[in-house]
């Protein structure tokens, strides 16, 4: 087998742990999961928890919807007390959209939800093993980090 056969084996193996993880996580009720949060509505509130604030243009550009579509959107999480709408300090035609406390709260719930289950399988491994995925977990993230500025957004 060659190294590159190795490496896209070590990597497909990986994922296909990742992925089992990831249904493992789903099967335990999150805040997620007893929302009334579309999926749609679910990538707005997220986008606005990593950015801040965003414009209407820049949420139709990240979700890859009319501008239409978004203020549909936006107006149904108003509705719910997720998000609010208010004029951009720096250009009054511009309606920027952020979280309230509530979409906060929302967020942080779900996060800490998923946190809280990993903590408790992690609880379970040994202090090495719990030093290699400390070792691990923190390359991917310096990767993550250097990839990130190199291609923001992923793109």
């Amino acid at each position: 087998m060659s190294v590159n056969d190795e490496r896209e084996d070590l990597i497909r193996r990986i994922t296909e742990a990742q992925r089992g993880l990831g249904r493992a996580f789903a099967q335990h009720q999150s805040p997620l999961f007893s929302s009334n949060l579309t999926m749609r509505q679910l990538k707005v509130v997220m986008v606005l928890s990593a950015n801040g604030s965003a414009s209407g243009q820049d949420l139709a550009h990240s979700l890859g919807v009319g501008l239409g579509t978004v203020t549909g959107i936006v107006d149904r999480l108003i509705t719910q007390g997720l998000v609010s709408r208010h004029e951009d300090q720096h250009d009054r035609r511009v309606r920027r959209v952020e979280l309230t406390p509530a979409g906060a709260a929302l967020i942080a719930e779900i996060n800490d939800a998923g946190l809280e289950h990993l903590r408790r399988i992690m609880s379970h491994l040994d202090t090495e093993t719990l030093r290699t995925l400390e070792q691990v977990t923190r390359t991917l993230r310096a990767v993550a980090d250097k990839l990130d500025q190199e291609c923001p957004g992923g793109r």
